[in-house]
């Protein structure tokens, strides 16, 4: 495979340091320098001389969700999907309550911030085992899903917003077991909501 065929991972959109202290450089070193690189690896492995090669990662994602045969390629392809959307829905000095289209939105489709925050953290606290919780647009309205394992929204074509990461690579490191202590730092610290207005603008 070529380089220009191979698939790569995306630079953060922050510094390792920038989202200290909610979440670590530690953590970043080896949540995104070792799991996220190591998908990106893997899935270049498997698709090398296949006719996934070359395809965008959105691409494969849709094409191997279906198929039994492809089972370790669509969850190295869907976590390399996940993790870039993930970066991307936090950021230094985010969190707390959302302005514009999103909190429009919020408001007519789930009740309103505080609701959405219940039910986003509820959500992701009884995600059992590993896995993701979203915000998404399904069928023209907001709502909240979670996702076992590597599976992602846009195999099931629904738009996802945001999503948190509840693998416990994502925060042992500095929570341990205290994964409702992260997702309070999540939502009130790192939330990107000016990443989900230009997703819905």
């Amino acid at each position: 495979m070529s380089e220009k065929e191979a698939i790569t991972i995306p630079e953060l959109p922050y510094s390792k340091e920038d989202l200290s202290p909610h979440i670590s450089a530690k953590t970043i070193e080896f949540h995104y320098g070792k799991h996220h690189h190591a998908y990106v690896a893997n899935l270049n492995k498997l698709i090398k001389g296949t006719d996934l090669a070359g395809l965008k990662i959105e691409d494969i994602v849709r094409r191997t969700v279906k198929d039994p045969k492809q089972v370790a390629i669509f969850n190295n392809a869907a976590q390399v999907w996940n993790h870039t959307f993930y970066w991307h829905s936090m950021k230094p000095g985010g969190g707390g309550t959302p302005t514009g289209a999103i909190s429009e939105k919020i408001n007519l489709d789930l009740g309103g911030y505080d609701a959405f925050i219940e039910k986003f953290k509820t959500a992701a606290i009884t995600q059992f085992g590993s896995g993701w919780v979203w915000l998404v647009i399904k069928d023209g309205k907001l709502d909240i899903l979670k996702t076992s394992n590597a599976d992602t929204p846009i195999a099931h074509e629904v738009e996802p917003l945001l999503t948190v990461d509840v693998w416990e690579h994502a925060y042992y490191l500095d929570y341990q077991n205290r994964r409702g202590d992260y997702l309070d730092a999540f939502i009130k610290n790192l939330i990107n909501w000016e990443f989900v207005n230009s997703i819905i603008a």
